[in-house]
């Protein structure tokens, strides 16, 4: 099994890294990456609300997927219409932020005209806003990764977070079935220790420190990695709250009793199994990204 997670995240790396050099080329707007997102979207809101359809949790995909696809459209509208880059990102927050209020109007105005007996309405609405804001905002959020550096760099800040999560992902399933004994939270995710958390923040911190240390100049010639204490503390975050992100998601698969959120991959689950810590750990990567100085720009000097 852990040969196979290996080779798929080998596999999986790569064809993300073309998708994104081919985005860089398309311009800054992003129509690759908006194409990738609106497919997960779909796909994620289906395994959730598949997933959530237990008791008296009867969500909707159509609204669902459909308010998600609206946050992340109107997220996408100030890079689409080729707005100043400086204050394009804060426009694109504003609108996300509109179209998430308006999804959760839209949620219970759906549900007042649909209210036939009591016992299911409150139940329902609060799976639908939480798909629409697990999948479809978060999602959203994760995206600005990609303009948070500048507009034809930003793929080494999205980077940054899927190479450090997913090495996060990588070190704590391998410390863990290695050398993993004592249970970290046995009732939540029986497969957790504390030996794999330490793990994911030690694989985390690493793929950070070479991404930052070898990257930064094929993104830009002026660009060079951050000191290394900074990449560490950035890859460092990104594990630990990428571990909880894994946990939180594990928390709904128990809850409504299911193993995986889907079957997609062999040794993965599915698609919300693929992401859950990139997910949970987007916000709080675009926050490191405008606290921390994980670049440097190499200024030129005349004689």
């Amino acid at each position: 099994m852990l040969g196979w997670r290996l080779l798929v995240s080998v596999i999986l790396i790569p064809f993300l890294a073309g998708l994104f050099y081919l985005d860089q080329r398309a311009g800054s707007s992003a129509p690759i990456l908006y194409g990738l997102c609106c497919l997960i979207i779909f796909r994620g809101c289906w395994e959730l609300t598949q997933l959530l359809a237990v008791r008296n949790l009867k969500p909707g995909f159509a609204i669902t997927s459909l308010l998600s696809l609206l946050i992340c459209t109107l997220a996408w509208l100030p890079y689409f219409s080729q707005a100043d880059p400086g204050s394009a990102q804060e426009s694109s927050l504003a609108l996300m932020s509109i179209g998430f209020s308006v999804s959760i109007l839209l949620i219970f105005l759906k549900s007042t005209i649909l209210f036939q007996e009591p016992g299911r309405s409150v139940e329902t609405m609060g799976a639908e806003i939480l798909t629409v804001s697990y999948v479809g905002f978060l999602l959203a959020l994760l995206a600005q990764l990609r303009w948070v550096a500048g507009p034809e760099t930003g793929y080494l800040a999205l980077g940054s977070l899927i190479i450090s999560a997913k090495m996060g992902d990588i070190g704590g399933y391998t410390f863990g079935r290695l050398w993993g004994r004592k249970k970290l939270v046995p009732r939540l995710s029986p497969g957790k220790t504390w030996v794999g958390a330490y793990g994911a923040i030690f694989g985390a911190a690493l793929g950070s420190l070479l991404w930052f240390q070898f990257t930064p100049a094929l993104f830009n010639p002026l660009w060079t990695g951050s000191s290394w204490y900074w990449a560490i503390l950035f890859g460092a975050i990104i594990g630990l709250v990428g571990l909880v992100g894994d946990l939180c998601e594990s928390l709904i698969k128990r809850d409504v009793g299911k193993k995986d959120s889907a079957e997609l991959l062999p040794g993965f689950g599915g698609l919300l199994d693929l992401l859950d810590s990139p997910l949970y750990a987007g916000p709080v990567a675009l926050i490191l990204w405008k606290l921390l100085p994980l670049i440097t720009v190499v200024t030129a000097t005349g004689n």
